[in-house]
């Protein structure tokens, strides 16, 4: 685990307002909890069947959550630049894992190891603000599961692509374009199809 940098810092502590504030007391020691951590490509930073020991905020880089079943990868969902990754019912439960976190290209996490979180939720200072974060961080998940269900009972993989392109293009073309087919429940021919309808000059 490296130190974190000043602008990192205050990359997170930008990002991080919609769930919780500090003020500089309390950042001052929130801060001393948290590690930083290089993944390389493919390499994972959860495994089904193992316990997911951190909750992480990507820097920089992306990464996909998949299981599998039968034997085939199957895509679910990705986390970029500025937003959280975890496998967070086995970080709360102590469970294990029953999917797998994987890097899309090197990237940069800052980490809170379950041990560490325990410490500030015991903390008289952080307590609270960390409750409520956890909460928050819960919620956000909880709408991530409904929007995807929901999206599959409504949209078609076109109108869910136009939503994923939304993170931006340029997000997109550092994803191998199975795994977007593998999310979207198309296959990659039909992703060719309408990527051509999409993006190509009328």
């Amino acid at each position: 685990m490296d130190a974190l940098t000043q602008a990192q810092l205050n990359q997170f502590r930008e990002r991080i307002t919609p769930y919780v504030t500090f003020n500089e007391a309390e950042w001052i020691v929130f801060i001393q909890h948290l590690q930083v951590s290089h993944y390389k490509k493919k390499q994972h930073f959860a495994e089904a069947g193992k316990v997911c020991n951190y909750f992480g905020f990507i820097l920089s880089g992306s990464v996909r959550y998949y299981n599998i079943i039968d034997g085939n990868e199957i895509t679910g969902y990705f986390s970029f630049e500025n937003e959280l990754a975890s496998s967070y019912k086995s970080f709360l439960t102590g469970e294990p894992a029953i999917n797998y976190i994987q890097a899309l290209e090197p990237s940069t996490i800052i980490l809170i190891n379950r041990k560490n979180m325990d410490a500030m939720l015991n903390n008289p200072m952080l307590a609270y603000k960390m409750e409520r974060f956890g909460r928050l961080v819960a919620e956000h998940y909880l709408m991530c599961y409904e929007d995807r269900v929901t999206s599959f009972l409504t949209e078609t993989p076109e109108e869910r692509y136009l939503k994923l392109l939304q993170t931006g293009k340029d997000v997109l073309q550092r994803i191998p374009q199975h795994y977007i087919a593998n999310f979207l429940g198309i296959t990659p021919v039909s992703l060719s199809r309408i990527r051509k309808r999409i993006l190509s000059p009328s």
